[in-house]
């Protein structure tokens, strides 16, 4: 498990963890085991975790005052999973996170993160390059529901994240990508008929 998280850790880093840094994120993270339906976050709450999926999927998401859900994200192994916002401020979240499936998660709190970052420069740095990531990834799904299709939108998904369409049941998939479960069920069987060449 923490294998993983080394792993990505020195993909992110400009010099890989050296010993007594991988000692170090050993010990501020910590396993976290979810049943499937379980919350890793609610709405009210501030976030005090930040979480590294090592297994299973996660969503996150609001719910209306009639009580419809609007997917933002959705999260699967080697993914991050947290409210940043609710996290870095203190603030109370609009979100809830929680378990798709049965998942294991490298989590480490906020009061860790604060106390430690200034003394753990790889932290730092690879919450840095995460922010940044994560800035470029909501603009560009910001621009996507702006300019594209709904139709488009989920030949992107099919080609940037074909793994969410076998994990994420059809209404969740409909709800990431800004459509009704009709449409979206409209849509693929359309696909279904023609060879991707031919689209």
């Amino acid at each position: 498990m923490y294998d993983t998280l080394i792993a990505f850790f020195n993909k992110h880093l400009d010099k890989p963890l050296t010993e007594s840094e991988i000692i170090s994120l050993r010990e501020i993270f910590t396993v976290k085991r979810m049943r499937k339906h379980m919350f890793f976050l609610q709405e009210g709450e501030v976030c005090q975790m930040v979480g590294f999926v090592t297994k299973g999927a996660f969503r996150q998401y609001t719910i209306d005052e009639s009580g419809k859900e609007s997917i933002l994200n959705l999260f699967l192994e080697n993914w991050w999973v947290a409210d940043r916002e609710s996290f870095a401020d203190g603030t109370p979240s609009p979100y809830f996170i929680d378990a798709c499936e049965d998942g294991e998660l490298l989590v480490f709190t906020r009061e860790d993160f604060f106390e430690k970052i200034d003394s753990l420069p790889f932290l730092k740095e690879v919450s840095r390059k995460l922010t940044e990531r994560n800035s470029y990834q909501l603009l560009k799904r910001v621009h996507h529901a702006k300019a594209l299709s709904a139709e488009e939108r989920l030949v992107n998904l099919e080609e940037t994240y074909p793994e969410f369409l076998q994990r994420f049941p059809q209404h969740m998939i409909a709800s990431y990508l800004g459509m009704t479960k009709e449409t979206l069920s409209r849509i693929r069987a359309k696909h279904a008929a023609f060879p991707k060449k031919q689209r």
